[in-house]
Formats: C-alpha cells, sequence, structure tokens
C-alpha cells in the first residue's frame, strides 16, 4: 500500500514564514530528506528520522524518498524557500518520471513556499510590483551561453530580474559578467538589491546602483534583484528607501 509524499519547502531560513500547511506535513511525516542545513531548521520528534544529503544529489534524494513512499511510509521532501522555484519538486516529478512505474502510484502532495525573492522584494518595498522573471546563474544544468542570452532577452524586454545561485567558489565570475552584460541594456542607476539571508540572524540587505553593482557583496546565500528602466526609488528621510516597480508604464515605454 502506497504512503504519501509531502513536499515543502521551510521558506527563506525564518520558521514564522513556513505555512500552516507546511507545518502540518512535517506533524504528518515520519520519513525526511533533505539538504542538511534545511533539515536542521525542522525540530522533529524521537519517532521521526532524517535522511541528510549533499544539495547536489537531488534524484537520488527524490528516488530514496519515493522507494519509501511506495512501501506505505509518510514522506516528506524539504527543500529551501518554495519547494516548486529551482528546488525539490522539479526533482521529484522527474524521478516519478523516469522511475519506477510503482512511483507513479505514490500520494504525492507539493505545498506552495514563500521563496527567497519575495522575502528580499519585501524588505525593499515592492520591486517585483510589475513584471519579473527568475533566472539562476549557475550553468551546472545549463550552459552559460543560454543564460547570457536569456538575461539579455530580459533586459531589452523591461524585465525585473531576480537572479538565484549567483556566485559560488566553483564559479566566483559569472555574477559580474552579468552585470557587465546588463549594463549594455539598463540605465547605470537602475537599482540592484543584494539581499542575503533574508529573514534570518544574519540577514544583510544591500542596494547599489548597477553601474557600480559589486559581485563580491553576494554569495550563495544572496538573491539578487535588477530592477527595471521602470523602478523607482523612494528616499524617507530617517527610513530606508523604499523601491517599487509601478503597475502601469509609462507611457513613453508601451
Amino acid at each position: 500500500m502506497s504512503g504519501r509524499l509531502f513536499v515543502i519547502g521551510t521558506g527563506p531560513g525564518n520558521l514564522e514564514q513556513m505555512t500552516p500547511e507546511a507545518l502540518a506535513a512535517v506533524a504528518a511525516s515520519t520519513q525526511f530528506f533533505g539538504y542538511g542545513p534545511y533539515l536542521d531548521r525542522l525540530t522533529l520528534r524521537a519517532d521521526q528520522t532524517r535522511h541528510a544529503s549533499d544539495n547536489r544529489e537531488e534524484l537520488d534524494r527524490a528516488g530514496a524518498a519515493l522507494a519509501l513512499a511506495a512501501r506505505g511510509a509518510d514522506v516528506c521532501v524539504v527543500s529551501g524557500g518554495d519547494p516548486g522555484v529551482f528546488a525539490m519538486a522539479a526533482a521529484v516529478c522527474e524521478a516519478i518520471d523516469k522511475g519506477s512505474a510503482e512511483w507513479r502510484d505514490v500520494d504525492l502532495v507539493i505545498l506552495p513556499g514563500i521563496t527567497a525573492m519575495l522575502a528580499v522584494a519585501a524588505r525593499v518595498g515592492a520591486p517585483l510590483g510589475h513584471d519579473f522573471c527568475t533566472i539562476s546563474l549557475s550553468d551546472n544544468l545549463k550552459p552559460w551561453t543560454v543564460i547570457e542570452k536569456r538575461l539579455e532577452l530580459a533586459a531589452q524586454a523591461g524585465f525585473v530580474i531576480t537572479l538565484y545561485n549567483p556566485i559560488s567558489k566553483a564559479r566566483p565570475w559569472q555574477l559580474g559578467k552579468a552585470f557587465e552584460l546588463l549594463r549594455r541594456h539598463l540605465p547605470e542607476t537602475t537599482p540592484v538589491i543584494f539581499g542575503r539571508a533574508a529573514g534570518r540572524p544574519d540577514e544583510r540587505i544591500t542596494v547599489q546602483p548597477l553601474e557600480e553593482a559589486d559581485a563580491n557583496v553576494a554569495d550563495m546565500a544572496t538573491c539578487v534583484i535588477i530592477g527595471s528602466p521602470e523602478t523607482r526609488i523612494v528616499a524617507r528621510e530617517g527610513r530606508p528607501d523604499l523601491i517599487y516597480t509601478p503597475r502601469f508604464m509609462a507611457s513613453e515605454m508601451r
């Protein structure tokens, strides 16, 4: 008899940002699969077992979780942020697509969560108030040439651009290259928001104009939001500036 497989997100890292649905799934599960630091965010009971693995072992993790669920266990696969945004929900679906036929009978429940870009945007105002797109700068699963093309077209189209996986020790140069490319298409005053660990004790929010944007400000815990030509900065005396993208587009841009 098949069990259940929940796929949840812990939010950006502050447990108050986990949804009630996700918390209920945690309470209902006995087996937990995920990247170790994400599992560390949960307080598990003595009858609940964690199976931690490296962050690059998504398909193996998904397969192991599905195998247990197919045998009748109530299993929870844990992501950070939202499980459907550059996270485990896609890996679970891919494992079902390519794996054992019995995995298709598992009762699969994917629950939405709060992803990093939403937490960072809320810290500064509403930069995602109009059309935006989200791009991962990691070239582990797609060529860098594809990333460059998408960045160029998104800037030309006037999207606010959110960048995940902006930089790492293995690829320290890509965020700087992305800024170089975007400077060819966007005003030099376009705000760039570096949101590190939004909602956690070590949170750091930094805003720089695109002309001066320094890739060294970011790390893998950082989500980067680059405004569009429409994005505005509202100065407030004694308070942080507000950054927002109007819900309408200026007539000269239509």
